[in-house]
């Protein structure tokens, strides 16, 4: 089962960046992961309390690749062959003020397809949550900045 969505978004790719990986934050903007910790460091664990439709669960996955500013990604650890997965962030600067983020999240093994009947929807649902509420928390983060900047330049 692969999972994937793109956006453009109205906001630097440092500001992107900067929303993925403030994990302390993911209460107050994300439907779908509402509780993270994380030091971004290959190997470490990223501990997650996700919300699966009307289940609420905690886990905890690995960091498995960090390109500071450009991908993140992380790894359940692997059950043999029945199950594994990955999930990653991958930020792209289009231009000074767009980026491009893609969300991409697989699981593979024997049993997959089963995990995929049982939990596909939640999963599919989860994903694009976090990925719009990604697009707006980053793009009011350009707004709140330039309502702050117009407010300094009206001053002098």
């Amino acid at each position: 089962m692969k999972i994937e969505f793109v956006r453009e978004i109205g906001a630097p790719a440092d500001t992107v960046w900067q929303v993925i990986t403030d994990f302390s934050s993911y209460s107050q903007w994300n439907p779908f992961v509402t509780a993270c910790s994380c030091d971004l460091t290959v190997g470490a664990p990223i501990a997650m309390t996700v919300r699966l439709g009307e289940q609420v669960r905690d886990q905890v996955e690995f960091v498995s690749e960090v390109v500071p500013g450009e991908l993140f990604e992380y790894r359940m650890k692997p059950v043999g062959w029945l199950l594994y997965s990955y999930r990653q962030h991958e930020v792209c600067a289009v231009n000074d003020t767009t980026t491009r983020y893609r969300s991409i999240f697989e699981l593979n093994g024997w049993i997959s397809p089963l995990v995929g009947m049982m939990l596909g929807k939640a999963l599919q649902n989860g994903f694009e949550g976090m990925t719009d509420s990604l697009v707006s928390r980053a793009e009011s983060m350009v707004k709140l900045s330039t309502l702050g900047q117009e407010v300094s330049d009206d001053d002098i």
